[in-house]
């Protein structure tokens, strides 16, 4: 008798078509959409067939030709697509929404799934879970637009939306008669927000990363030194110094490493997430978790992963054949 050989794992296209999503309803719009830019720009077109895809503030969708889609047009052109990349930050997007719409569609997608992607964008419930898991965070309180009037001044604190990015509506507040702009500011963009105690330390980042064979590994750190605090001008006009691999000795490196892979793990994220600690003589503090950062080339994960020698095309890269189906095998 004689045998077969072993069927071979069906081939994936050879050019995977990717539809990249930016934009969004969210006031991280035209971040959203310089990342999406970059992203789609970056990948290479003899390998990715891409299609761009832009949400509009009022929550329309267009194509890169400027054609408008309704939501059913928007999910019959994701549907037609290989794997879903989306780069929109923020509420409507980061949250969980475009992964469920995905999940809806049946196509695959980069990055967390829907209760990861809710999750890790609500600051407070990021909070009860990296301390469930050891992980320090910053001391603070909710408030709500129904009890902001009944907060009292216990000395300098950051207010910042529960849901929301990019350092929009947050502010540092070191006097009493800043408290009340500052929650407005900050309840202007969402219905709930953290009051923190200032955390006085280091700032520094460190990205974790599934890679497609489904490994995880964490990013060199990167330090954001800033004359002042890292607000949204600071952040993207150009005030702040990103220094990667940050100045750290093994013990700090290693801290943080670990922190880092631990909060990614109990969050449930896929893909890559940036977690933002601060470096205090007391030990690492977990700041936040993005689960859609900022995907420029020049923005703080690419950076990361460019100085562990995995540059910008190939991080993404990564991405996108972690998140395409396993090849399958014919009977």
């Amino acid at each position: 008798m004689t045998t077969s050989p072993a069927p071979a794992p069906a081939a994936r296209p050879a050019r995977a078509r990717v539809a990249v999503i930016g934009g969004g309803r969210s006031c991280e719009h035209d971040v959203s959409l310089a990342s999406a830019a970059s992203v789609a720009d970056a990948l290479d077109p003899a390998t990715y067939d891409v299609v761009r895809l832009t949400i509009a503030r009022d929550g329309s969708w267009s194509t890169d030709d400027g054609a408008r889609l309704d939501l059913a047009g928007a999910v019959t052109v994701l549907a037609r697509c290989d794997v879903v990349l989306p780069v929109v930050h923020g509420p409507h997007g980061e949250d969980g929404e475009l992964a469920a719409l995905c999940e809806q569609a049946g196509v695959p997608y980069v990055g967390s799934a829907v209760g990861p992607g809710a999750v890790a964008m609500d600051k407070w419930v990021t909070k009860l879970v990296a301390e469930a898991v050891g992980i320090a965070t910053a001391p603070g309180r909710l408030v709500t637009a129904a009890s902001a009037s009944a907060l009292t001044w216990t000395g300098p604190v950051v207010v910042k939306p529960v849901a929301a990015g990019s350092s929009l509506g947050v502010s540092l507040v070191d006097s009493p008669e800043g408290l009340a702009t500052a929650l407005a500011d900050a309840l202007a963009l969402d219905d709930r927000v953290l009051v923190e105690e200032v955390v006085r330390g280091r700032e520094v980042d460190v990205a974790v990363l599934r890679r497609a064979d489904g490994s995880v590994v964490a990013s060199p750190a990167l330090e954001i030194v800033v004359d002042g605090f890292f607000d949204h001008a600071a952040k993207y006009g150009g005030g702040a110094d990103f220094q990667v691999p940050a100045a750290l000795d093994e013990v700090d490196a290693k801290a943080l490493e670990a922190a880092a892979l631990a909060a990614y793990d109990a969050l449930g994220c896929d893909g890559v997430a940036r977690l933002d600690f601060f470096l205090t003589d007391a030990g690492l503090v977990l700041n936040e978790v993005n689960t859609v950062p900022g995907m420029t080339e020049h923005s703080q994960v690419p950076r990361m992963f460019a100085a562990a020698g995995l540059p910008y095309a190939a991080l993404l890269d990564e991405l996108i054949r972690a998140a395409l189906p396993a090849p399958t095998t014919s009977a």
